[in-house]
């Protein structure tokens, strides 16, 4: 029964206007997703989870999304788009199997001979994006990365890690992509997740600017002259072009609640 209401909303969902289906992505993440006095924006998946309406409604926005045109769109809104549905397929992926400790946890289907559907879900094809069936790595790497060419990608997109930058309690918009994407970007590489000055005055990094070190310069100095595009007057003072970066982390942890939110 609940199957066949999920479908129901889907169908009308593939109808509506994008600014009602938007409205509902950001309704839904403004009720789950908040700002923890750690820094990270955690997400109250087990809340969500016992929600039926709420995991219809994420359902029906996915099917929405689906159905739109991203290759007749402006730049801002194409980004705004795939970024908004890479994170929405994301949550959808965790809540489906949640509890879960991490997101690498489960496993991708689908793909019997890549040795990468052990470590993630990540080459699960998850969508048909006109005409095209979609896993979240096609989404990241073979669609937003060559497409916008721009190391804010890693900012918009959400892995549902403590480590990763964090999700947004609403959706991306392109009215507001430029400040929102710079925003999203000083706050990662000024918390410690982002970077970290070790005593020595080398640093510790977060490990996406190893994985992805292309999109940021193709070197250290190339990771360190971002660093500080984006980094608070403190920060900048402590970062020069010759600044070593000694090591990097990652946590994935998934990013549950579990603690009260400030405020």
């Amino acid at each position: 029964m609940r199957r066949r209401a999920m479908l129901g909303l889907a169908a009308t969902a593939a109808i509506a206007p994008p600014a009602r289906a938007e409205a509902t992505l950001d309704a839904l993440l403004g009720r789950y997703v908040g700002a923890y006095v750690d820094g990270v924006n955690r997400v109250r998946y087990a809340a969500w989870k016992n929600a039926a309406a709420d995991l219809a409604a994420l359902d029906a926005w996915i099917a929405e999304a689906a159905a739109r045109r991203p290759s007749g769109m402006a730049r801002a809104e194409a980004f705004a788009y795939w970024a908004n549905l890479y994170n929405a397929l994301t949550l959808m992926v965790v809540l489906q199997r949640y509890p879960v400790r991490s997101i690498r946890d489960i496993r991708s289907t689908g793909v019997p001979f890549d040795p990468r559907q052990f470590i993630g879900p990540w080459r699960t094809r998850l969508v048909t994006v006109e005409g095209r069936r979609l896993s979240l790595d096609d989404i990241e790497h073979e669609t937003m990365r060559p497409t916008f060419r721009d190391p804010r990608v890693h900012y918009a997109v959400n892995c549902a890690s403590i480590g990763c930058p964090n999700l947004r309690p609403r959706t991306w918009r392109a009215a507001t992509l430029e400040q929102d994407l710079d925003a999203a970007a000083a706050d990662f590489v000024n918390h410690a997740r982002g970077v970290t000055v070790l005593p020595d005055g080398r640093l510790r990094v977060s490990s996406i600017y190893r994985w992805f070190r292309e999109d940021f310069g193709g070197d250290d100095a190339g990771v360190v002259a971002h660093l500080r595009r984006h980094a608070a007057p403190a920060l900048v003072a402590r970062l020069s072009a010759g600044t070593v970066i000694a090591e990097d982390i990652y946590d994935w942890t998934l990013n549950d609640a579990g603690e009260p939110p400030r405020g």
